[in-house]
């Protein structure tokens, strides 16, 4: 038998008990932070978001044959070495652009999906959904060009489409080109239906988006002005592909350029205006996550990232 002090005291004990905060159901822990993928850089356009997305990396070798084409490999080796660069291989990062505002998921080329000659590339569903996003919520897709680094990531291996709700944004001279090339007759059938073509230099989503002609890549090559407000940054597509060489020597012939000569006067003259205007640029070769500026040096320019 239990004392009846004893039987008291516990009787206390439980009274206090009831009235404790501890008798509340404690508030489950909150999950730890995702940890932020390496291959996604998040930053401010105005009041839109942006975010870089690391698609992978094209690897050139330093053989005359891409970079400083008809000069001796020995300009193009000195000018990476003066830079601190590698002079075997010249790595050309690969980053789509994903903006978010005004009621739109935009993203600014596709990637390199299943293009062989870019093994190390074709990776952008990964850091797409690690920033938040799944393909089928992107509205609309601004291709530059068509070459496959640029537009592979558009169709599925199963041939459908990567981006089933986006309407697709290309020039006119552009989508023309693709359909004339045999090459991509799959690609072309599989995105007919969503391609919404545009003039060069058109305006494309009022006060957001506006195309703007840079000739000699591709027969319709764009790049795209994206607006916020007061403040701008210009997608240069492959106006330009490597930081060092593309930008300190503007007029070295690369092989990539179908319209070589066209390419140089067109690719000085955005990085001459680009840097008398302080133009915030981004540039899907340059080195991860590819934001930043020009000026001017020597008889060329010098890339100055954020």
């Amino acid at each position: 038998m239990i004392p009846s002090k004893t039987v008291a005291a516990l009787a206390a004990l439980i009274a206090l008990a009831g009235c404790s905060p501890k008798s509340e159901p404690a508030a489950p822990a909150a999950p730890p932070a995702a940890s932020p993928s390496a291959d996604v850089f998040n930053f401010k356009i105005g009041a839109l978001d942006a975010t870089a997305l690391k698609d992978g990396d094209l690897l050139v070798p330093n053989d005359g044959k891409t970079f400083g084409v008809g000069r001796p490999i020995s300009d193009v080796t000195n000018l990476l070495k003066a830079a601190g660069q590698p002079t075997d291989i010249l790595n050309l990062s690969i980053q789509p652009l994903l903006v978010r505002g005004e009621g739109k998921i935009l993203l600014f080329d596709a990637g390199a999906a299943g293009v062989s000659w870019a093994p190390q590339a074709g990776k952008l569903a990964a850091p797409l959904r690690a920033a938040g996003v799944e393909p089928a919520q992107v509205t609309d897709i601004f291709i530059s060009h068509s070459h496959g680094d640029h537009i592979g990531g558009l169709v599925l291996g199963s041939g459908l489409l990567a981006f089933p709700n986006a309407a697709i944004h290309i020039s006119a001279p552009e989508w023309q080109a693709m359909q004339a090339d045999a090459s991509l007759a799959p690609t072309v059938a599989a995105i007919a239906p969503k391609i919404a073509a545009f003039q060069p230099g058109a305006v494309i989503l009022p006060g957001l988006v506006t195309a703007v002609a840079v000739k000699g890549h591709t027969p319709g090559h764009s790049a795209y002005e994206i607006a916020s407000g007061d403040e701008r940054l210009l997608y240069i597509g492959d106006a330009a592909h490597h930081f060092v060489v593309s930008v300190r020597k503007p007029d070295w012939t690369i092989d990539y350029d179908g319209d070589a000569p066209t390419a140089q006067a067109s690719r000085r003259a955005l990085f001459k205006r680009a840097a008398e205007q302080n133009l915030r640029l981004y540039a899907p070769h340059f080195p991860f996550p590819g934001v930043g500026r020009v000026r001017a040096e020597d008889d060329g320019f010098v890339w100055v990232p954020e």
